[in-house]
């Protein structure tokens, strides 16, 4: 059995590198990157793992914009 290691100073190839990122938030920044999403909204949304990728990115392919998709799906905050 193969383990892969990521090494916190170099998490994998930048986005458009050969092969696909080791990291997963470079892995969510760059799917976010290639679907339209500004640097800076990319950054945010790929670290934040309550955000859904892949619904963002199936809402983004529906002809919404990347900033409303966010919107849309940003988790509810707590409620007393």
């Amino acid at each position: 059995m193969t383990t892969n290691r990521v090494n916190a100073t170099h998490p994998g190839p930048p986005c458009g590198a050969a092969g696909p990122p080791v990291d997963v938030v470079v892995w969510r920044r760059c799917r976010l990157l290639e679907a339209g999403f500004e640097e800076a909204l990319a950054r945010r949304v790929a670290e934040d793992r309550a955000l859904d990728v892949h619904a963002l990115l199936d809402l983004v392919d529906r002809g919404c914009p990347p900033p409303l998709a966010v919107r849309i799906l940003a988790p509810v905050g707590p409620t007393r």
